[in-house]
């Protein structure tokens, strides 16, 4: 008789308890319910059970608890009740509300907010070495001033980077008067100033490759988008490629560079980025800094938006909010509204279509609209000319020469140090021109502007 393998036992997932917060003095893209939806979400992705929740309406935050006292002890005991490990908080808390809130309720289940939680996912799915350096720059700096225990082992402060802390050498030796905590803040503080230098240093490549591309003439799309839009099932479809996909919120970090056929023969390079969110903690936005350049340094966005979504429209604002905040909202966009085949009634696109600016309705999955995509996309890189005015300094000779070589060419002045240049060019290589920009003087303002000259000769 066979001898059975005994399997390896999973250990039981983790019970979470959500609470969310309806402040009146904040503006919010998503509805509560629908933010606590989308915490229960983040919270199956992080591999944690949710078994209840709890909401509140408040005009301002508690300034000890977050929540009301009374609002305490109800969580208190519905965690107690439904034998909750952890509780998840749908806004980012301050280290004194987390420390508060972990005394009242119980010393055995511990308090996280949505940042953690959103840190936690990005551990599990950061791959690439320097995805794990950027994972592990937002823990140590959102740890940081979190630390309040006399001992601290760092190892298990480090997510992304698994035990990479310990490399520093250690908690080391206390110096005269310092408490452990002081050693260990000091360490962190270390780990974070060498983590940066690395970063540096892929900062350094990325500028060096971009430049590289940019010297090959061929044009780079950025897919960007909600988490869970669909863009890495997008670009597999458009480079027929095999890019990870998976049906959670963030399941790819790492961007992925592919090249893309278009109708004419032209050719464009797709990167697939990160997938925003609404509150993404501005800790990765610092640490994803090199990667989010890819989009800042993009001739064009393609926006995906999950329009069989409910909040379709809200989560399309919320990628715009950060796409201004890492100063990238002034590159050209074309939107993508994927996932029409799971309307209900897909005529109903056309008409959402009017919503949306330069869009057009496609399934990645079914690959129905790609066609019309992708000739959208060749006309806003090669054929879409966008009036431009700019001084260009001599130096800039090679965005001088673009500008002759594939812009038209309406007025040239040289001047001492440099060169204004008027004329039109692909709406493409505006970012590429937009430090040198020459805003536009209305003509009566320019009228006015005479006349005080006129006035001053007089005198």
């Amino acid at each position: 008789m066979a001898k059975k393998i005994p399997q390896p036992t999973i250990p039981p997932r983790e019970r979470a308890f959500l609470v969310g917060v309806d402040l009146r003095e904040r503006k919010q893209l998503l509805a509560l319910e629908d933010s606590l939806a989308e915490l229960a979400l983040l919270a199956d992705t992080a591999g944690v059970d949710v078994v209840g929740e709890l909401t509140q309406k408040l005009d301002r935050p508690h300034v000890v608890t977050y929540i009301g006292p009374g609002k305490v002890e109800e969580l208190k005991a519905l965690a107690e009740e439904t034998l909750a490990d952890v509780i998840i908080f749908d806004d980012e808390l301050s280290p004194r509300h987390q420390r508060e809130l972990e005394k009242a309720v119980s010393p055995n289940i511990r308090v996280l907010d949505r940042t953690a939680l959103i840190l936690d996912i990005f551990a599990q799915h950061a791959h690439t070495s320097e995805g794990m350096l950027q994972v592990e720059l937002a823990q140590y700096e959102y740890n940081l001033p979190r630390l309040t225990r006399a001992w601290t082992h760092l190892e298990r402060q480090a997510g992304g980077g698994g035990g990479r802390a310990g490399s520093t050498g250690g908690v080391g030796l206390r110096g005269p008067g310092e408490t452990q905590l002081e050693v260990d803040k000091r360490a962190i503080r270390k780990r974070i100033s060498h983590i940066k230098h690395e970063l540096e240093k892929v900062e350094a490549h990325r500028t060096r490759y971009r430049a590289q591309r940019k010297r090959s003439r061929i044009p780079t799309v950025a897919i960007v988008g909600y988490t869970n839009a669909g863009k890495s099932t997008l670009l597999n479809r458009l480079a027929k490629s095999e890019v990870l996909v998976a049906n959670q919120l963030f399941a790819t970090l790492d961007p992925t560079t592919r090249r893309v056929q278009l109708p004419g023969d032209d050719l464009a390079l797709i990167t697939d980025t990160v997938g925003f969110i609404q509150k993404l903690p501005t800790s990765l936005i610092a640490a994803f800094h090199a990667t989010l350049e890819e989009i800042a340094e993009a001739d064009l966005l393609l926006h995906v938006v999950d329009i069989s979504h409910p909040n379709a429209l809200n989560q399309f604002q919320a990628v715009q909010e950060t796409l201004e905040e890492i100063d990238a909202s002034h590159i050209p966009m074309i939107t993508a509204l994927n996932k029409a085949d799971l309307l209900r009634n897909p005529e109903n696109a056309r008409e959402i279509l009017k919503a949306f600016p330069k869009s057009v309705s496609i399934s990645a999955l079914a690959g129905t609209g790609i066609t019309d995509l992708l000739h959208l996309m060749r006309e806003e890189l090669f054929e879409a000319y966008t009036s431009i005015h700019v001084r260009l300094p001599y130096k800039q000779g090679a965005l001088i020469s673009l500008f002759h070589e594939l812009g038209q060419v309406e007025r040239v002045e040289h001047e001492r140090g440099g060169v204004v240049m008027q004329g039109r060019i692909p709406g493409r290589l505006l970012a590429q021109y937009a430090p040198w920009h020459i805003a536009q003087i209305p003509a009566e303002q320019t009228l006015e502007i005479n006349d005080e000259e006129d006035d001053l000769e007089e005198v």
